[in-house]
């Protein structure tokens, strides 16, 4: 199994421009169409992708949009041989499709989103763009025991 870092994403996603991204995509492209074929295997973490979402829609590096950056993700964690522990997949496959339907979103906040959602807990936050996913509960104050542990 391998781990792949958000290099190795960025290298394959995006198109090469100096001679060292050329090596460095040619390598990427080529472990990747092993995992696609699924006679690699390998993982990854909600941080690297967490990474890759913010680094090619950083307007000071790729500035792509949600809609581009969710497909090229999307995409990469359903090669045949990703593989995550648990329902690991599931919940970057659904936060992904969270921020591509409400893109001022952002990754991060849709992994919570999806976790919430997914396991069925509630969401204590005080950010407004919560407030309009109607898949989620939201926590409310008032509902609070004081006994709660």
């Amino acid at each position: 199994m391998i781990y792949l870092d958000t290099n190795i994403f960025l290298r394959f996603l995006v198109v090469p421009v100096t001679d060292q991204d050329r090596v460095w995509h040619s390598q990427a492209t080529t472990l990747m169409e092993g995992i696609e074929s699924g006679s690699v295997h390998a993982t990854t973490s909600e941080m690297v992708i967490h990474e890759v979402c913010y680094v090619l829609g950083s307007r000071q590096q790729y500035g792509m949009e949600p809609v581009d950056i969710v497909e090229r993700v999307r995409a990469v964690l359903l090669f045949t041989g990703m593989r995550f522990d648990g329902d690991e997949g599931g919940v970057f496959r659904a936060a992904l499709d969270c921020w591509q339907s409400n893109p001022k979103l952002g990754f991060s906040d849709s992994v919570i989103a999806a976790r919430c959602e997914r396991a069925g807990h509630e969401l204590a936050a005080f950010d407004r763009h919560f407030a309009d996913l109607p898949f989620l509960q939201h926590w409310r104050p008032e509902t609070t025991s004081t006994n709660a542990t």
